[in-house]
């Protein structure tokens, strides 16, 4: 018999008011868009849906992140498809996540009463199901409030024309080769189903229960529970999601900050492969009506490398596994290529979507450019990566021992060539940070072969080269005028991500603090700091790389500063949940760029862990 599981329900949740002052945002007042910093992010390993503080998911892909959108409002605030619970009367709220979990509650209060919404996308006993299910459940708190149910199907820019099909089990909804149905109890109120439209109503009084969720699957047959078993999961996934955050080892500073970011992160490893999706979205603008609209939904080495590394330092040792054999046998298979898809396959070449894009910001695109650049940083980030695998007590097998040396000889051999840089540039230079990058892919491929990780034959060579990008980046890439190494070799320009050159241990303590103050003295902003000189016409700050800084200064020996810098970054984030976007204007505050954006959260696990004495 298949029996409702009943796990602990003693959770708690920390609500904050959103906004944090003033009156809720409304979609009319900007071109039909919410605020980034409004929306929270649900996930199950596979998927992720990002939901509005009115209560609409206004994005999933299905059943994949990587996926085409079920829902596409965010892109697409005229015609696109949501899944919106929303009072019918005004309201304020208060939010947040359930602690040490990724289940997401948000209290209503409106002139009548009070009520709260609690969703999820859903696991079973086993961990991930083989389906997709997002749950919502309504719960009345005090007086009454009715909520207004409406579930729109986008047309993927008029590709596709969604449709309904009633059977004896209910209404299943059809776009494309998704199919899915829609889920309610008994109190819902089903006013109207069309092909391109579901709607109703729910009215709540206090101690009152319904519960609203979306079954959904791609080319498969669909599985779909009673919804008390559907509303039951809600708290199994709750008890789940505290499971894992119990089995993380992390005691430093900022532990709630971490573990929230830990918890983002892992909803960025894509289960069914072990690959990390830099962000769950597209196309989201680092500069609203700017140009710079890309695709995250892939697995960057860098990105990937960078969170394997945080789940090192908070103890998550089997997604660290995972994600590290992913990219060794990506590197293996495609050779070292600056992104994947979640599936392993090459990245397929950019091409525009026609739909408005969020607040009117466009291009909106698919695919990537990056998957055919080479970036030196590659090999920085597999070997530190490797190393730090290692110093975690792990084990090289011999095949990827052999794929490293392979990398570590390539290495070798293209460090004099220009790339575009960790920031995927047009136009290729001798990038500082790239040539940093290849003097840590040898010194950690030395430091693996002494000791007896990698075959010893080349270690020599490497030894050799290693020393002479060092000699080559203090020739050619220190400005005298700037007191700083500079952006790429000759000019008189920075790049913020240098502050990386501290934590990979390059150079002495002299040229890299100067050069940490200059980053401070040209790119910093409020507590923001900008990648690099003279992208401040084009985009926002990227958060990531104050969390680099604020790191650096603590490696040298400024800890109460560093501390300092940490906290001005990490208050000016607190606006939502804590789901953080890649960049923010430095003006407002407001978030811009993808999200939730891996590179912010690992930045922050990190910088509180090295302010916590966590090793490095």
């Amino acid at each position: 018999m298949n029996r409702p599981v009943s796990p602990p329900t003693d959770y708690h949740t920390t609500l904050k008011p959103y906004p944090r002052s003033g009156p809720m945002p409304q979609r009319q007042d900007n071109g039909g868009a919410m605020p980034l910093d409004s929306y929270i992010t649900l996930g199950d390993g596979r998927t992720a849906a990002i939901v509005s503080a009115d209560g609409s998911v206004d994005w999933w892909c299905v059943p994949h992140m990587d996926s085409q959108p079920l829902f596409d409002r965010l892109l697409s605030a005229d015609n696109g498809g949501y899944f919106a619970l929303t009072p019918t009367e005004p309201f304020t709220t208060e939010r947040g996540y359930r602690d040490g979990s990724n289940v997401h509650e948000t209290v209503f209060t409106t002139a009548s009463g009070k009520a709260k919404l609690t969703e999820a996308i859903t696991s079973g006993p086993a961990g991930r199901l083989p389906w997709c299910e997002l749950a919502r459940r309504l719960e009345g708190l005090e007086g009454e409030v009715t909520f207004t149910l409406k579930l729109t199907f986008g047309t993927r820019a008029d590709t596709i024309c969604p449709y309904i099909t009633p059977n004896q089990h209910g209404t299943v909804f059809h776009a494309d080769r998704v199919l899915g149905m829609l889920r309610t109890t008994d109190g819902v109120v089903i006013d109207t189903e069309t092909d391109g439209e579901i709607s109703g109503s729910i009215p709540l009084k206090a101690g009152q229960r319904e519960t609203v969720a979306i079954v959904a699957g791609e080319d498969e047959p669909l599985t779909v529970s009673p919804i008390e078993q559907i509303d039951n999961r809600l708290d199994l996934t709750d008890f789940e999601w505290r499971q894992w955050v119990e089995r993380v080892q992390y005691e430093g500073k900022h532990h709630d900050l971490v573990m929230r970011s830990a918890l983002a992160l892992k909803l960025l490893l894509f289960s069914p492969s072990g690959a990390i999706a830099a962000a769950a979205t597209t196309s989201l603008p680092e500069r609203i009506g700017g140009e710079k609209n890309y695709d995250y939904r892939y697995a960057w080495v860098r990105d990937a490398s960078y969170t394997i590394k945080a789940f090192l330092r908070v103890g998550a040792q089997a997604e660290a596994k995972a994600a590290f054999t992913w990219l060794i046998r990506r590197l293996d298979e495609h050779g070292a290529k600056v992104c994947y898809t979640l599936m392993g396959e090459l990245v397929p070449e950019t091409s525009e979507i026609d739909v408005p894009g969020y607040a009117g910001s466009q291009p909106v695109q698919v695919g990537n450019a990056a998957g055919d650049q080479h970036q030196h940083g590659i090999y920085g980030d597999i070997f530190e990566t490797a190393a730090r695998f290692v110093a975690a007590g792990n084990i090289l097998d011999a095949r990827s021992a052999e794929v490293l040396s392979r990398l570590a000889d390539q290495c070798a051999d293209r460090w004099m060539q220009k790339d575009h840089g960790i920031w995927e540039l047009p136009k290729a230079e001798h990038y500082t940070m790239s040539k940093v990058s290849t003097w840590q892919a040898l010194a950690r491929a030395v430091e693996l072969a002494d000791g007896n990780h990698l075959p010893t034959t080349c270690r020599d060579r490497w030894a050799r080269t290693r020393d002479r990008i060092a000699e080559w980046i203090e020739t050619h890439c220190w400005s005298e005028k700037l007191q700083a190494f500079s952006f790429y070799a000759g000019s008189d320009t920075l790049d913020a991500s240098m502050a990386l050159a501290v934590r990979f241990g390059f150079d002495g303590k002299e040229r890299l603090e100067s050069t940490i103050r200059a980053i401070d003295r040209e790119l910093k902003s409020g507590p923001y700091h900008y990648r690099y000189s003279g992208v401040d016409k084009e985009e926002g700050c990227f958060l990531a790389c104050t969390f680099w800084v604020a790191e650096a200064k603590a490696l040298l020996g400024h800890t109460q500063e560093s501390e300092d810098d940490f906290q001005a970054i990490v208050d000016a984030l607190d606006r939502g949940s804590g789901t953080y976007s890649e960049m923010a204007d430095p003006k407002t505050g407001a978030f811009l760029g993808n999200m939730p954006q891996g590179l912010t959260h690992l930045a922050l696990v990190q910088t509180a862990a090295t302010l916590s004495g966590k090793g490095i």
